[in-house]
């Protein structure tokens, strides 16, 4: 790695990062079906139809799994609390999933380890989903229902809380392509989702503020957009995709609009009277967290429909995920933010990570590209501090090997390799080496 600990502010933290549904074993502890239960048993949605009943067993090896964490000299862990889980039905509070994220924060602390909240991280109780989900204004109250809940129980002991990750994987990715749970496509469905996931945001910051709760905020995906060429029709793709995936969710919440070259889509879609929530979303947040994994290169496409886009990988090497590497990427956002949106709030870079197809040979996983890849993101965010981001940590994303939603459990983000057969941790030299540089 070319970088170590004391390149970075005294209070930059380092962590690593996992998601509920992904890791904790569903079938466990009382937790509901979700919607992420029905896509993958639908033909064709999810590898070999896969789904988190198992998972990493994290609901029973969460211990083993922070001993890693810590022994990597790692700061803080940044985990969810499933809603369905919590309240297995979305709206009854179930004893078995508090007492079990009471135990999960309380054995971070005592490890030493900062915990780090994700109230959303995509596993909606199929309860609501029968009455519509994320197109359906009512899940936005429940949802606060829902903060209310789980912050109770351990909103005294966590170090900050994000309400939402990734809106866009829940609204756009989902309902507009298909590629996730619910697997709609449907511009009326997407439009509604786009715009209660940002109000659900705001209800629960609602909430939070209403138990006096600070260092709260949201965890926002992003994706370096560029045009394929010097055209004017590429110049007009490439704006209309960074307002699309990279401009929606932070405008509604830092500046109270929507941009313009997506809601030209959108707009006759929406539900009645949206721009009457528009204050309730863009309440002060105390963070930003970033999610950064690559760039695109945008042209037009005539034949397809709104918004009219040809997507394609840049020309670098790419992931497991056929994702081009990238890290100058990650630079600009955290300057662009920085810049247009949040001045000097603090910002988490609260997950960056690669898949790769790590094999276990002779006890061992080798994998120098994931060595680099973590070594150039986490140089990037430095630049990016030098240059006036008020970068505050880096968590990188996974981990464990894990259930990689569509993607089943062949893709492999974890700096711990997980047997999915025995369920025995491996860290991997990744590992090895991020903890060796933030040793030092």
């Amino acid at each position: 790695m070319d970088f170590k600990r004391s390149d970075f502010p005294q209070d930059f933290i380092f962590g690593a990062a996992t998601a509920a549904y992904q890791i904790e074993g569903h079938k466990f502890g009382g937790a509901g079906p979700t919607h992420w239960d029905t896509f993958a048993a639908g033909p064709g949605n999810v590898v070999r139809a896969e789904n988190g009943d198992l998972a990493c067993d994290h609901y029973h090896r969460y211990g083993e799994d922070l001993d890693l964490l810590k022994n990597a000299g790692m700061d803080a862990y940044r985990f969810s609390t499933s809603w369905a889980r919590v309240m297995p039905d979305g709206r009854t509070p179930n004893p078995e999933g508090l007492d079990y994220y009471d135990r999960l924060v309380d054995a971070m602390l005592e490890r030493g380890l900062q915990p780090f909240q994700t109230l959303y991280h995509w596993e909606l109780p199929s309860a609501l989903a029968d009455k519509g989900g994320w197109q359906n204004r009512d899940t936005c109250a429940l949802f606060g229902d829902f903060t209310d809940v789980i912050t109770d129980r351990i909103g005294d002991r966590v170090t900050s809380i994000a309400t939402v990750n990734e809106p866009w994987c829940v609204a756009y990715l989902s309902h507009f392509l298909g590629h996730h749970a619910p697997g709609l496509r449907d511009i009326r469905a997407t439009a509604r989702a786009m715009h209660h996931i940002n109000l659900a945001h705001g209800v629960a910051m609602t909430r939070l503020r209403a138990k006096g709760m600070d260092n709260c905020g949201v965890v926002l995906n992003f994706d370096h957009t560029e045009p394929a060429d010097d055209s004017a029709q590429a110049a007009s793709a490439a704006a209309t995709w960074d307002a699309i995936m990279n401009r929606w969710f932070v405008e509604a919440i830092t500046k109270g609009s929507y941009p313009a070259e997506a809601l030209a889509g959108f707009e006759a879609h929406m539900p009645d009277n949206w721009q009457d929530d528009m204050a309730e979303i863009s309440q002060e947040i105390d963070f930003l967290g970033v999610n950064y994994y690559t760039r695109h290169k945008v042209t037009t496409d005539t034949n397809a429909v709104w918004p009219h886009i040809q997507s394609d990988e840049g020309p670098g090497d790419k992931t497991q995920m056929g994702w081009e590497i990238y890290p100058d990427g990650l630079h600009s956002f955290l300057t662009r933010l920085a810049q247009d949106y949040v001045g000097d709030l603090p910002i988490y870079v609260t997950e960056n990570g690669m898949a790769w197809d790590d094999k276990i040979e002779n006890g061992a996983v080798f994998d120098p590209v994931r060595m680099k890849f973590v070594s150039d993101h986490i140089m990037a965010a430095k630049r990016a501090i030098a240059d006036g981001a008020n970068v505050k940590g880096f968590f990188y994303w996974s981990l464990l090997d894990n259930y990689e939603w569509a993607f089943g459990y062949e893709k492999r983000f974890g700096m711990i390799h997980v047997d999915f057969e025995t369920l025995k941790r491996t860290p991997k030299a990744s590992y090895h080496a991020l903890k060796s540089a933030i040793a030092r």
